[in-house]
C-alpha cells in the first residue's frame, strides 16, 4: 500500500529505549541518539510531539504487582517519565532544536503544565513538545497517554518507536517465521490482542483516526525515512 503522508505526529519511545546497554536509567549516548532521530526528522519540516514511558526507572504495575498501591505506584511511574522527558530535552536543545515539556502533573519549577494551545502554539513556533506524566491519574498507560495527546494535538499519526519493524502475527523475537504486516486494521489489532499498544490506546486512535505506525526507533535515520514513506513499517488504520 501507498504509506499516507503526514504533517504533525506524536512519537511514543518506551522508557527503556533510553537505557541503552544497561539494565536500569538513563544512557546518555542512548539519549543523545534518539534525539538526533528526532532532530532529523524535525529537519524535514515535521512537527512532532513526544511522549516517552517510564520503564526504565519505574513501572507502577511491577510496583502494584509486588504489593503496593496500584495509584501510588502509578503516580511513580509518572514522575519517572518527567524524568526522561527532561532528559530527551536536554539532548534536543545541545543539538540547537527548541524543546518545551509539558507535565500532566504540575511542577512549574521544571516544566509547563499541559496546556492544548500553548502547546500548539509551541508547534507553530517550531518547537518540539514533550508531554509528560501520562494523563495525570493512575490506572492509564502512558500508550494511552499518547493517544490522548496525538488526539488533543490533531496530529496526523502517532509512531510507535519499537525494537523491531512492523507489526507481526507473533512475536519475532520469539517465533521465526512470524508474518509481518505492511498494513492491518484496529479491529484486527485489538481482536487478535497484537499488543503493539494497550487496548485502550488503540481503541482511542481508531475512534479518532489516527494512524498507528510501527517501526524500529533503534534503527539509525528510520524515523526520518519512515516518515518520508520509505523504510519498513506497519501502519495501523480503519479499514474498510
Amino acid at each position: 500500500m501507498t504509506r499516507p503522508s503526514f504533517k504533525r505526529i506524536l512519537l511514543k519511545l518506551s522508557g527503556e529505549a533510553l537505557m541503552g546497554p544497561g539494565q536500569f536509567g538513563i544512557d546518555p549516548d542512548t539519549v543523545a541518539g534518539m534525539a538526533a532521530e528526532v532532530k532529523a526528522a524535525k529537519d524535514q519540516g515535521f512537527e512532532i510531539c513526544l511522549v516517552i514511558g517510564g520503564g526504565n526507572i519505574f513501572r507502577g504495575m511491577a510496583g502494584a504487582a509486588k504489593g503496593m498501591d496500584r495509584a501510588q505506584a502509578d503516580y511513580m511511574g509518572m514522575l519517572a517519565t518527567v524524568m526522561n522527558a527532561l532528559a530527551v530535552q536536554n539532548a534536543l536543545e545541545q543539538m540547537g532544536v527548541e524543546t518545551r515539556v509539558q507535565s500532566a502533573i504540575k511542577m512549574d519549577q521544571v516544566c509547563e503544565p499541559v496546556i492544548r494551545r500553548r502547546a500548539e502554539r509551541h508547534l507553530a513556533k517550531g518547537r518540539v513538545v514533550i508531554f509528560a506524566a501520562g494523563v495525570g491519574s493512575p490506572y492509564f498507560t502512558t500508550d494511552t497517554g499518547a493517544a490522548l495527546r496525538a488526539a488533543e494535538m490533531k496530529c496526523d499519526a502517532l509512531f510507535k518507536g519499537t525494537s523491531v519493524d512492523g507489526v507481526y502475527d507473533a512475536d519475532p523475537k520469539k517465533v521465526s517465521g512470524a508474518t509481518r504486516y505492511d498494513s492491518i486494521g484496529f479491529d484486527r489489532v485489538l481482536a487478535e490482542d497484537l499488543k503493539i499498544m494497550d487496548a485502550a490506546a488503540v481503541a482511542l486512535c481508531r475512534d479518532n483516526n489516527i494512524p498507528i505506525v510501527v517501526f524500529n526507533i533503534r534503527q539509525a535515520g528510520n524515523l526520518a525515512e519512515v516518515l518520508a514513506g520509505k523504510g519498513t513499517a506497519t501502519v495501523v488504520l480503519n479499514k474498510e
